[in-house]
């Protein structure tokens, strides 16, 4: 199987010394007074200026009390993927994330981002093979802040039977959250199918928020996601190795605290790493970005966390050839290397704008990514030296039973475009190939289904939204 790494095992452990030295000389910013007081009963030094300084042997305690692995059920209690070092089937992918706005498939018209289109992206993300994932694909904007999340929430969960990522934009809507699910679930830490994402602040910062949700999700026995962004030249060094030295450093003050929460808590950590544009003020993706992205990975890899890494969406205007490049290259190198988790594949415009033909154009990378990385054997049986000696010098394989058994293995299903020849595409008006993306994404969504409880989850859970609201 072919594969692609970063570092070598020399490298990996220079990147874990200037973590290591980050932690210790210059330390992380603990906003909350709470988390200050479970890092210094561990470290039996009070913190200066809010500022925590990790030692190392606290570090490698936290790496060795933490799962290797975590299983991810769906809503139905079965077994989905594993994360971590037990982790089978390759890289995977869900999407999403928090996006502002929703784009038209059909007219590209964006428009603010409404509960009708988080139902209708849930559904797409549950009907699409390439997606072993749902995260909160946008914040309803028609809806006042205080139910917002809630009914994001519910959505998702009566419209797909996948694993969930969940993003509560709304602080104070947290705790609420979880209640929602667990009225409509049932305990969630047995077969977790819920994820709780946190981000701290980089540089060198546990924010109040962050923290508080940490301790709520960890105390209820759930896994979370915690990852940081970082832009080089901006929040980040401008160059590679500060970057990953320096994020890296982060993930390991959070799994430092998650430990000291609880021991043993389940934890998936990673990045997301981008490039500061001064003249555009805003981040994008970069080649260099996507080796951070992949190096990240590896770090964790050496250190047996399940990893989470970047999506490649944002920097396009739609699923067009200004966002092509960065979906390849991320897919790609993504299932080449050993990036875990890639949760967030939508975004448009610096993850502003969810985009349904992105998901779509997404869905059939990731599967061309995956058939690449399956590699091919050499074997006797695949090499057929005797179908070759019998077929001999100037002969054909197309009927040859090798040929008959396999042929279809070996072509690509392209459910969106059509192979047309030169005549046929004039014939057929010469169309292009993003009209037919379009017309293809609306024949999807018109065609989705809602799983067969969606109708009493969703009533069940628009009565406990405003009971706790009231």
């Amino acid at each position: 199987m072919p594969k692609v790494s970063i570092l070598n095992d020399e490298q990996k452990a220079v990147v874990h010394d200037y973590s290591l030295k980050i932690l210790a000389s210059e330390g992380i910013r603990v906003d909350l007074a709470r988390a200050r007081d479970i890092f210094e009963r561990a470290i039996a030094k009070p913190a200066e200026d809010n500022r925590v300084r990790i030692p190392a042997e606290l570090v490698n305690w936290a790496l060795k009390t933490m799962p290797h692995h975590i299983n991810i059920y769906d809503r139905n209690g079965h077994l989905a993927f594993t994360l971590g070092d037990a982790q089978s089937g390759g890289t995977r992918f869900g999407i999403g994330v928090t996006n502002l706005y929703y784009q038209n498939p059909e007219t590209d018209e964006v428009v603010p981002f409404t509960r009708k289109h988080m139902e209708i992206s849930t559904r797409l993300g549950e009907a699409l093979p390439s997606y072993d994932i749902v995260s909160t694909l946008g914040i309803i904007r028609n809806l006042p802040a205080d139910v917002s999340d809630l009914y994001a929430t519910l959505e998702m969960v009566a419209n797909t039977v996948k694993p969930l990522i969940i993003l509560v934009s709304n602080e104070k809507c947290f705790n609420s959250v979880l209640d929602l699910l667990e009225h409509l679930h049932g305990d969630l830490a047995e077969k977790p199918f819920v994820i709780p994402y946190f981000n701290p602040i980089t540089p060198l910062i546990i924010n109040e928020g962050t923290t508080d949700k940490m301790i709520i999700a960890i105390k209820k026995g759930l896994p979370i996601i915690y990852s940081n962004m970082g832009m080089s030249g901006a929040s980040t060094p401008i160059t590679p190795g500060g970057t990953l030295a320096l994020m890296n450093a982060e993930l390991l003050a959070g799994l430092v605290l998650s430990q000291l929460i609880k021991k043993g808590s389940s934890i998936i950590l990673g990045s997301l790493p981008a490039s500061f544009d001064m003249k555009a003020m805003r981040s994008v993706y970069t080649p260099i970005t996507f080796l951070i992205n992949i190096a990240c990975a590896e770090m964790m890899a050496h250190y047996g966390i399940p990893h989470f890494g970047t999506s490649g969406s944002g920097t396009g205007w739609n699923a067009d050839l200004t966002a092509a490049g960065s979906l390849w290259i991320n897919h790609l190198t993504s299932c080449l290397s050993k990036v875990g988790l890639v949760p967030f594949v939508g975004g448009n415009f610096d993850s502003l704008v969810f985009s349904p033909t992105t998901v779509v154009y997404s869905d059939q990378v990731i599967r061309q990514s995956r058939q690449f990385v399956k590699g091919f054997r050499l074997d006797d049986e695949k090499v057929a030296i005797d179908e070759i000696a019998s077929i001999g010098p100037g002969g054909n394989y197309l009927t040859s039973p090798q040929t008959l058994k396999l042929f279809q293995k070996f072509l690509f299903d392209d459910s969106i475009w059509p192979d047309l020849s030169l005549e046929q595409w004039q014939a057929k008006s010469k169309p292009q190939a993003d009209e037919w993306l379009k017309k293809h994404t609306c024949e999807l969504i018109k065609g989705l289904q809602a799983p067969k409880d969606h109708d009493m989850l969703i009533k069940e859970g628009e009565v406990f939204i405003k009971k706790t609201v009231n």
